[in-house]
This record gives C-alpha cells, structure tokens and sequence, in this order.
C-alpha cells in the first residue's frame, strides 16, 4: 500500500446539495474501478455555503476518510478557494474538476495515463457544449481576444479542469500569488501538456453560480494580469486625439482668417468634442483603476482563504510541510476551527 501512488481529486463547492454527494460517489467509482493501483484522497474545499452542502460533506468524511474536506469562513471568490484547495493536496498528481459534472468524471483515467506517459499536465480542452449556444460562442470570442492580446499562449476553452503533478503544484506554492489565475497560470509556467478534447454537459442539478459580476472579474483577471494592449490603446489613442486636435484648431484657425465675415458661430462642435473626450477618458480611467487594483491586491499579500474548519486531515509532518509551503497559517486556522 505504501509503493502505490497517491491521486488527489479536488473538488470546489458552494451551494451544491444536490450534486456533492453524486459527485462523490462517481469520482470514487472511478477511481475504484478504473484506477485500482492508485492510493486516493478526495478533497472538498467549501466556499461558504448556505445550504446542506457543509451538513453533506461532514456525512461523507465519516463514512470515508480518504475524503477530506476544507471550510472557508467567507466566500473568497472563484479563483482563490480552488487555488488553495489545490495547494493543500498531498497526492502525487491532482486532479481539478467541477462539482456540478460539467467537467466529466470518466476523463480521469485517461488524464492518468498519459500523465503515466510522461506529461506533467493534462487538460481538458471543450471543443463542443451542451450549454447555451450563445453563451459557447461569446466565450470562444472572450478566449480569442485575451490570446491575440496577450504576450502568453493563452489556453482556449480551458477552465481549469484537468490533472497536474505534484512538481507543478510546488510551483504553484512557491508562486504565492494572492489573485491567481489558473488558466493563465498553466499557460505561462506549466510544462509541455496534454490536451485532451471533450464535450461538456448540462448541469446536473442546480443553478450555476456565474452572472455578470462573476464573469466580469474573470475577464478583467485575465486582461489586467497577462495583456498591456489595454493601457497602449490608451496611450495611442491619447497622442492621435492631441494630433488631430491640433491639426483641428490649426485648420478652424486659417478657416476663421480666411472667411471671418462667412464663418458660422456656435459651440455645438466644441461641446461634442468635450463630452467625447471627457467619455473617453472616464472609460480608461476605469480600465487603468482595474491594473491599479490588480497591483493593490497583489502589494497587500493577502492569503488566499481563511480557513474555518478542516475535515480528515491528519497533522503529521507531511501535511505540516504542505502546509508551511503553501502559506497556511496553522495558529489561524486553530482560532478559527469550531
């Protein structure tokens, strides 16, 4: 049993009640039947959830104590509970996937063997959704925009989902990165992966958790961390503005010297010119405040997560090194756990 690798599922949830413990079942079934030789832990790591989910996930970690399970005293957001969840895995791969089955539980074993083979990272890659046709398209032009502006090769249609071996994760833990990005994170710094095609299904149950605010965050994430076409725009379009303003005032100039006694009063153009220029400014004020709250949050160092509660874990002295690596902060997490 101690020779036998070790695979580590990692699970994010908020408000899933009706999908946690299905979800549980078809990953341990998987990992029974399709992947035998494999030690395994199953991490949930809870997003402050308001319904049975927590009530769930204590029931499941008594009857398997090969599921583990991490409480979060708020919600911190999309990107920074299943980046520590990642963090706190102890397997020798991990692999990430979604709660609600849209990221399908029969691609683990093919994500294992080619990480047998020898890739590092193994992703799953949508070529084809069952979801909304518009939404599919809108996001394979959001995927689109961010690769063609940013200096990275930036992942199309990738969410996340996918396996990454303990070699990668310690990258991750010495990144230290308070505002992580995984998508961009793998395509930066990960080595030479795998991608495997899939389509990806309905939800099971439930209503997923993603609106505007959700999915404005993660567009400005990726724009003000991996491009700088946004703050040249500004600059370009700046210095043309001044041009052609110039070259405007010289010409109104000659014209009013030319033809005084003919030349129309008025200041229509002139307010026209103010109020669009004035609306131009504000936009990118705006796009430069989301850089300068970027570099805020990344100055400031926060920790990813408070922690309120842990589930199955063992204090021993692999979990105290994964723990120190990863910037967990034990006496915080004792003063929380009640």
């Amino acid at each position: 049993m101690g020779d036998k690798k070790k695979i580590s599922v990692l699970i994010p949830c908020y408000n899933e009640e009706e999908n946690v413990r299905p979800i549980y079942e078809a990953v341990w079934k998987q990992l029974n039947e399709s992947c035998p030789q494999y030690n395994y832990e199953i991490l949930f790591i809870d997003n402050k959830s308001t319904d049975r989910t927590r009530e769930i996930l204590r029931e499941i970690c008594a009857e398997n104590k090969c599921v583990k399970a991490i409480f979060n005293c708020k919600n911190f957001g999309q990107f920074n509970s299943p980046m520590h969840g990642l963090l706190q895995t102890t397997g020798d791969c991990t692999i990430t996937m979604c709660c609600d089955f849209q990221d399908p539980v029969e691609m683990i074993p093919r994500f294992v063997h080619e990480w047998e083979s020898g890739y590092k990272v193994v992703i799953g890659k949508k070529t084809r959704s069952k979801e909304s046709k518009i939404l599919y398209f809108l996001r394979g032009c959001y995927y689109k925009l961010i690769r063609t502006m940013s200096s990275v090769d930036m992942i199309e249609q990738f969410t996340g989902f996918g396996l990454y071996d303990k070699s990668f994760v310690q990258v991750l833990r010495e990144l230290k990165d308070p505002t992580p990005f995984m998508r961009g994170i793998v395509a930066e710094l990960g080595p030479e992966r795998k991608e495997i095609e899939y389509e990806q299904p309905l939800r099971r149950a439930g209503k997923t958790h993603n609106n505007f605010f959700t999915l404005y965050d993660a567009a400005m994430l990726s724009f003000t961390s991996y491009t700088k076409l946004g703050m040249r725009i500004a600059t370009f379009f700046g210095i043309l503005v001044a041009v052609l303003s110039i070259l405007g005032a010289i010409g109104l100039l000659i014209a009013k010297l030319i033809f005084w006694d003919r030349f129309p009063a008025g200041y229509a153009p002139i307010i026209i010119a103010v109020f669009f220029m004035g609306g131009v400014q504000l936009a990118f004020m705006g796009f430069m405040g989301e850089y300068i709250m970027a570099i805020n949050a990344r100055v400031m160092n926060r920790p990813l997560v408070v922690e309120e509660c842990r589930l199955n874990f063992e204090e021993s002295k692999e979990s105290e090194s994964v723990h120190e690596e990863s910037g967990y902060n034990k006496e915080l997490i004792m003063s929380l756990n009640f």
